[in-house]
Order: C-alpha cells, then structure tokens, then sequence
C-alpha cells in the first residue's frame, strides 16, 4: 500500500498526516528540532473513540479515509478536517486541527457522527492521541484547591501517570495543564479546553514509547447517539516550546488566545480598574449607605468601575440567608438595600464608573422558590439535588438568559461577576433533561457556554467575569465565552504572585482579574493587611498595590476609611495603572524571570516580570523582594538589540539610567538595595 502524507507543516511546526488506510501522526514537533513523533514510536493513533467495547482511532483496520477538507478560519488560522469512516460501528469521524501562523500552537478536537442505523454508546473520547519515541521526561503541573490554586508539581514520567479532575470544575484539584520536558528541553504543553471533567493520560508502551492521550474524562460519562446524531469532544489546545523555558509556550498562548479566542468589548479593551466590595464588608456588612460612600471614595481615587458582590440580593428579614435562596434574583434585601439596586447603579454613573453586580447564576439554594415551581431545572443525580440548575435542559438555557438579560437591563449593569461555588461531580443524571443520564455535565457546560455567548451578543457591551470559588474553574474553554477570570479569593503578597505565574504559563495577563492586598473582616491566617498597622509602610504598600497590577486590577478595601497617605498612594497607583502599566498588560508579550513564588515562604523570593512590545522595542519591568528573599538579584532581560542603548526610568522615583543593550541582556541588571516587601516599576525604552 502506497503511503499517503498530508503536509500541514509551517514555519514553526512540523505536522505530517499519515493517511493510507486510516490517519496517523507520523512526524510532529517544532521547526528544526527532533521530533516528538516518528521512527521508534510508531505513527501515533490521532484520536480513540470508545464505542461499546470497541476501541477506534486512527490506525483501527477497518477505517476509512472519505476526505480532507479545508474549512473557513479567521485570518492568521487554518483550519483541515479529516473526514473518516468505520463501517462496522456506522460512525463518521471528522479529525479538527486549527494552526495558528506564527505559534507553534494548535488546537485538536473530533467530531463523531452516527451514519448507521442502530444507537451507538459513546464511553471514552480522546480529542488528542499521541505517540513519542522511546526517552526520558519531565512532566510538570499544577494542582489547586480553594486558596491554593497553582501549586507546582513535577515528577519523572513513571509507566503510567493520570491527571485529571473529576470534582466538575475544572481547576479544582488539578489545573488542566500539563507540560512534558524532554531530556533536550524541548517543551510539548497540553491542555484541555474544558470548564467541567477532563483527563490527561501517560502510559508507556513495552519498548519505551510514550502514548499520551487528553479530553472529556470518562469518569461516570456515557453518550448516547441516535442515527444522525453527532457529538463533539472537548477541544485540546498543545504548545510547544524549547530550552526548558515555559515562557516560550506561555508567549505563544497569550497571543493566540488575544487574537482568537477571547471575547473583547469596549470595556474588556479599556481593562479598567475595579473596586469590589466583598473582602472588607463580605455579606454581613455590606449596605446602601457603605457602598455608596465607597463609590464616592473609588471616583476621587480614579477607579473606573464599582461592583456590588454577594449580599445584595434575597429575603429582607435578617433571618434567613441569602444563598439559601439563590435562584430567586429578583429578590433584594430592602433591608439593607431600601432605594434599590438601580439607585446605586445610577449613582455610579453619575460618577462616571461603570456598575458591576454579583450573580451565581447556575446555583439554586434549598428553599429558593425555583426549584418549588420548577423542580425539573434542578439538577439530580440519584434522586438527591447536586444545587444546581441543569443547563442540558433548554429551559433552564432560556431561563437564565432571561434572567441575566432583565438584571442588565433593570440595574444598568457593565460587569456581571458570574461565580459558581460548588463541585457539580459527575453531574446531572435525569434523563428527561435534554439529556441522557451519562453526560449530564458535558450538556450543562455545552449549554451554560451558549447562555454566555447569547448574553454577550445581545449585551455587546458588558463585560462578564468568570469566577468559581475564586480560582476552580481556570480554563481555556470559559476563557473563550467570558471576558476576564477570577485567579484566586486570597490575595496576599506571596499567593498573588503563586497564582499570576501559574495562569499566566496559558493565559493572557489582561485575561487575568485579582485584587491587590485586601483588608478582611473574616479571618485568614495569611491575611493580615491592615490599613491602620502602625508598622505599614509605604514601600510595602507599594508593593502590595504593584503586585495587582501585573493584570486585570482590582481593590477591596473600606475606600472611606483609608489613612490619607494610603489614599494618596493609592491614587497614584491607579494613575500609573490607567496611564502607563495597562496598555503592557493588554498588548505586551509577557516574560518571567524568574521562578515561582510559593506559600509559606518556598519557592523563589524574587519576583520579576517582563513585558516586551517588541514592534516599539518598549517594555516594563516588574520586581519585587519578598519576605525571606536572598539580599540581592541580578535580572537578565529578554527581547531587547543587542546592539542598541535603552532608557531605564523608575516610577515614582527620581531615578533614571541608560544601558547597553548587551548588557542587559547577558550581564543583567543588578537589584541590591531592595528592602523586603518593596517593589521596583520600571520602564525601558530604546534610545
């Protein structure tokens, strides 16, 4: 049999298609370097689809190669579709792969449609299915809980290795990322696009290949199709990089991720600074009286946007608790609220600020009139109530766009900070859903997706925030219907820049929201900020401020009752932000320094950031010396001529140097009068 190539190589990747009787990946890997896929681990298998007890993927005997299409993309993408057949099963199996010019990033997912006349059970579906040559491997991830989102892990890859989550959101317990480092360096990264159950698998073979496979976890999953039915798996986003560097994987993920998949508006351009009340006055404190004096305080401090979270909403008889109750929106505590929710609305834009409003609006409390007068929006798993609304079922789809459409609407809402605060699980079981009862949860994330994307094409303008307990739902498949992500609840100083640095190996840094150094009316071993500390000084509160700029920013403090230097400081702060340091954010390639941050004073002490605009040779450094840090660094500098002199201009100091580019580059630039907790901004430009 003769063999059949399909090239779909470019200049930065090499990508062969085997096509002669089935499809095979018979060579991968980046432009002028080895390999991940070739001789000694056999042409990989493409994708594996699980049908009953039949496995098929791409080398199965009886498939059948129908055709290759090259279907419509946006410009700086292509995308190819094989088109196969499996007469034994009836099922036709279309293999995706979108390239994106310039990356050595692409995006693999498949679609399997039933063209035979009998039901067919879907039990496992590998969007991505991979082979490597015998070697050595790193494998590097991170898992995450409430308050400790991004903790590294790396281990030597064993004979088998599964990551995965199947708490239903999916960033809690393991991110879903993954990166493999080869003895050379080279980088392949993995990583699911999916907001609910996922799964990564590292199996070797008997002469040491590597067979990696990644997509829907079929944990408690099954999927029937009817003749003419047809289901698409989870897309699989896989990056890869060189020299053991993950900042040439996370460069070419930001900028794939701005130019094709994430939702912009107006006010998601801007990337404005925000106040949220929630840390200093959480539920218990928060009133019309407080949040409009907090309003008054964010307009003269230069915050762009005033957010009213949780506690607005529910009974008005101080009893009862509001989350008991979520579901019925359009409740709101007169008690605490008595002119409204439009009156502070009105007042913010009198302001000129954008509003924000809270809103959960998957979650259905236990005595939420909802689920009395429609008990079958309620998703079920053995009888019992998971407390959440099923969005597999197409009326509870047309429920909550109606409900989110009337709280815009009524409130005059910019932001709406969508959050979901509990672990669906292998998720709904009914089958009276619009769904069967094996992927209850795949259908709710399919439908809650088109909920998102109906509201933001009917409310162009306003800007939805994707939250889950903070950072548990993480993830590149939200990140395409929702505006900005929450990274984490906690936020101080060390955890902050834990967090930032892990999402930012796959996410953007303006597709990034987290507030600086909140002071808490609860309590939190870790956060002890307190405007009044007699101990506060202004180059840690500098700090603190700097750090929340690396990204989306936002503060959560008691705005009226901060000294005057820390108001002052604070305006200064959001001057910088809005005047200089967000348009790096918004368009910079961005480059860590150094290593990551950890809790409880591991990891590494010094912090830097480095964000390049390459076409202007402009750039900004951030660097910060945390608690415990060695008394001096030297910071080598990416991206700049060597051949070229650059301005270095401190902000906020009256300092200002010029450097070779040389220099910068490989002697680096010394930091060696830093105290603990202080921070240096810097901008560099070419002369």
């Amino acid at each position: 049999m003769s063999i059949r190539l399909l090239d779909l190589s470019d200049d930065r990747l090499t990508y062969r298609l085997r096509l002669d009787g089935g499809i095979a990946l018979a060579e991968f890997g980046r432009r002028g370097a080895v390999p991940w896929t070739g001789e000694g681990g056999g042409p990989g298998p493409d994708f594996a689809v699980y049908a009953g007890k039949e496995r098929i993927d791409g080398r199965s005997d009886r498939l059948q190669v129908v055709e290759t299409r090259e279907l419509p993309a946006a410009a700086g993408a292509k995308h190819t579709a094989v088109v196969l057949f499996e007469p034994a099963s009836g099922l036709e199996i279309e293999s995706h792969l979108v390239r994106y010019e310039g990356t050595a990033l692409l995006e693999k997912w498949i679609v399997v449609r039933n063209r035979g006349g009998r039901t067919v059970r879907l039990e496992r579906v590998d969007s991505l299915a991979l082979t490597f040559v015998p070697g050595e491997w790193q494998l590097l991830s991170f898992s995450s809980d409430w308050g400790n989102e991004f903790e590294p892990a790396a281990e030597p890859v064993g004979e088998r290795v599964i990551l995965e989550t199947r708490y239903g959101r999916s960033s809690k317990g393991k991110h879903p990322w993954a990166t493999l480092v080869r003895e050379d360096g080279e980088l392949l990264n993995v990583s699911p696009m999916w907001s609910g159950n996922w799964i990564i698998r590292l199996e070797k073979g008997d002469k040491g290949e590597l067979s990696l496979s990644a997509g829907l976890s079929d944990w408690s999953f099954g999927k029937e199709l009817d003749s003419g039915d047809s289901f698409e798996s989870v897309h699989v986003a896989v990056a890869l990089g060189s020299g053991a560097d993950l900042n040439s994987v996370s460069v070419d993920y930001a900028r794939v991720g701005r130019n094709h998949w994430y939702p912009r508006n107006g006010l998601s351009r801007v990337l404005p600074a925000e106040w949220n009340h929630w840390w200093s006055y959480e539920d218990q404190d928060i009133n019309e009286r407080a949040f409009l004096a907090n309003a008054e305080s964010a307009a003269d401090l230069g915050v762009e946007v005033c957010t009213l979270d949780a506690g607005w909403f529910g009974p008005s008889d101080g009893e009862t608790q509001w989350y008991d109750y979520r579901g019925d929106w359009d409740l709101v505590n007169a008690s605490r609220f008595p002119g409204g929710i439009r009156a502070l609305s009105d007042a913010v834009h009198a302001k000129g600020m954008k509003f924000g409003l809270w809103c959960e609006i998957e979650a259905v409390g236990q005595r939420a009139k909802l689920a009395e007068e429609h008990p079958d929006f309620v998703a079920r798993r053995d009888g019992a109530s998971l407390g959440y609304l099923c969005f597999g079922n197409p009326q509870v789809r047309e429920w909550a766009y109606h409900t989110l459409a009337q709280l815009i609407r009524d409130y005059r809402c910019d932001w709406i900070k969508l959050d979901f605060n509990l672990d669906p699980g292998a998720g709904c079981g009914c089958d009276d859903h619009g769904h069967g009862p094996g992927d209850g949860l795949y259908e709710h994330y399919r439908g809650y997706y088109a909920v998102l994307d109906r509201v933001r094409a009917d409310f162009p303008e306003v800007l939805l925030e994707n939250c889950a307990s903070g950072g548990l739902r993480i993830d590149l498949g939200m990140a395409r219907h929702t505006h900005t992500t929450f990274l984490s609840d906690p936020d101080w100083p060390e955890h902050s820049l834990q967090v930032f640095w892990g999402a930012s190996t796959f996410l953007a840094p303006d597709a990034c929201l987290h507030w600086s150094y909140s002071e808490w009316r609860g309590e939190h071993p870790n956060q002890r900020f307190r405007a009044s500390d007699p101990s506060l000084t202004p180059e840690r509160f500098d700090c603190y401020t700097r750090i929340s700029m690396l990204h989306g920013f936002g503060i959560s403090q008691k705005l009226p009752e901060l000294p005057s230097w820390i108001a002052e400081r604070l305006r200064l702060h959001i001057a910088d932000y809005r005047q200089l340091v967000r348009r790096f954010v918004r368009e910079a390639d961005l480059y860590r320094l150094t290593g990551q941050p950890l809790h409880d004073g591991r990891g590494d002490r010094w912090s830097a950031f480095q964000y390049s605009l390459p076409a202007e040779d402009e750039h900004l450094l951030f660097v910060f010396r945390l608690a415990g840090a060695e008394p001096s660094r030297t910071l080598k500098l990416r991206e700049l001529a060597a051949d070229a002199r650059y301005e270095l201009t401190w902000s906020q100091e009256e300092r200002a140097e010029t450097h070779a580019g040389i220099e910068l580059l490989f002697r680096g630039l010394p930091f060696a009068k830093m105290e603990e907790e202080s921070s240096a901004l810097i901008r560099i430009r070419r002369l």
